[in-house]
């Protein structure tokens, strides 16, 4: 095989993650469905993917261009859930994807706290 350019990194990470933003876009636009069930759909779609085996590739193609979006927490979620079910058995149903998801939770918790403790809450 041959050895891709970092430079090819950036770009697939940057249109792979874009069209994602894309689609999410056009569902606000376009729908009359609420951020809240546009941000679970997109978690869903990740599980899913992940499930029947088609978010890894893209995960390997686009770098952080897939990973980081939230369809890629529930890509991370569902293949905790596999390793800790292989490892674990019924019992990593439960634990698994909490157990991969783990860093991300408390860094969003961390900051969200931070962030709330520097700023100052008001009427809108």
């Amino acid at each position: 095989m041959f050895e891709r350019s970092v430079n090819m990194e950036y770009i697939n990470a940057f249109w792979v993650g874009g069209l994602i933003c894309v689609i999410g876009q056009i569902l606000i636009d376009k729908t009359n469905l609420t951020p809240a069930r546009i941000l679970t759909s997109f978690v869903v779609a990740g599980v899913i993917l992940g499930a029947i085996g088609l978010y890894e590739p893209l995960a390997d193609f686009a770098g952080a261009g897939a990973s980081v979006p939230i369809s890629g927490f529930g890509y991370l979620m569902s293949d905790g859930v596999k390793e800790a079910l292989k490892s674990d058995g019924a019992l990593g149903i439960l634990t698994g994807g909490l157990t991969s998801a783990a860093a991300g939770i408390a860094a969003a918790i961390f900051f969200g706290l931070v962030a709330g403790l520097c700023t100052r809450s008001g009427d809108k």
